[in-house]
């Protein structure tokens, strides 16, 4: 039961995205100018990103400490 529920909540984090702007204000306002728009969006994605790996980090590292606890 127990990994259902991990399993379960693992599809859901991972399948679970949502768009998010997370500029500065000055990153926004210079970006804003720009025409197409395809900085601002790369930005975005790359900030993301880097907001990401840590959570994934400490859960892998958490995954692990249970699976060395639980046997």
């Amino acid at each position: 039961m127990v990994k259902k529920v991990i399993y379960l909540s693992l599809v859901f984090f991972f399948l679970a995205s949502i768009d998010a702007e997370a500029q500065c204000a000055m990153c926004r306002a210079v970006l804003e100018s720009e025409e197409g728009q395809q900085t601002a969006k790369g930005i975005n994605d790359g900030i993301i990103y880097l907001m990401a790996i840590p959570y994934v980090l400490v859960g892998i590292v958490g995954f692990a400490v249970f699976r060395l606890l639980k046997k």
